[in-house]
């Protein structure tokens, strides 16, 4: 499968983009992305020189992917999300030199209008609800919500709320899949069927 680029994107010289990737209207791609296979980046997206995408990631319009940011594979980042990458900015202020790392984790959901403060790492198949801001590390399987965002409970791989309590030791099964999970001292699991 070859890689599909509208003809408003930019695709620098040196970018990486796997199989079957597709570029929308007015994308701009740095020199320096290293992208995987099966991805999409609507109209208006950003991607940095130092981003790394894994397969099978999904960015909405008008999302700025900074340097610095990784995303794992089957990762979904909704429209007009946010990633920053300077904890405290100053236009006069060059702070190129202290960028913090965010790492969002295999299959994480991140909601439309959500934003992730740089330095936070996004735990596998955690939920970011739409406007959330995330300004600490997230659990994997976490459902989070809010401004500043706290976990309201736990999401399934298949993105069905789990019937688990936030701490303590349950199961739960995914109503869709029939998938098990369990919470073990506040860390939720996946069991598989």
């Amino acid at each position: 499968m070859s890689v599909s680029i509208h003809p408003t994107a930019i695709v620098d010289d040196g970018a990486q983009l796997g199989a079957g990737t597709r570029v929308w209207h007015w994308v701009h791609i740095s020199a320096g992305a290293r992208i995987g296979e099966q991805c999409s980046f609507g109209q208006n997206v950003f991607v940095g020189n130092d981003v790394l995408i894994g397969n099978n990631v999904k960015v909405q319009n008008n999302v700025s992917v900074y340097d610095a940011v990784t995303l794992e594979d089957d990762v979904f980042c909704g429209p007009s999300m946010v990633f920053t990458n300077v904890f405290n900015p100053r236009s006069a202020v060059i702070r190129k030199d202290e960028y913090r790392r965010t790492l969002v984790k295999r299959g994480a959901t991140l909601g439309a209008n959500c934003t992730i403060v740089c330095g936070v790492t996004v735990g596998e198949y955690a939920f970011i609800g739409a406007g959330a801001v995330i300004n600490r590390d997230v659990r994997p399987y976490a459902l989070m919500a809010g401004v500043p965002a706290r976990q309201i409970g736990w999401m399934s791989q298949f993105g069905e709320r789990l019937a688990l309590p936030l701490n303590g030791n349950a199961e739960a099964v995914c109503k869709h899949t029939g998938v098990r999970y369990q919470l073990i001292d506040g860390s939720c699991i996946c069991l598989g069927q």
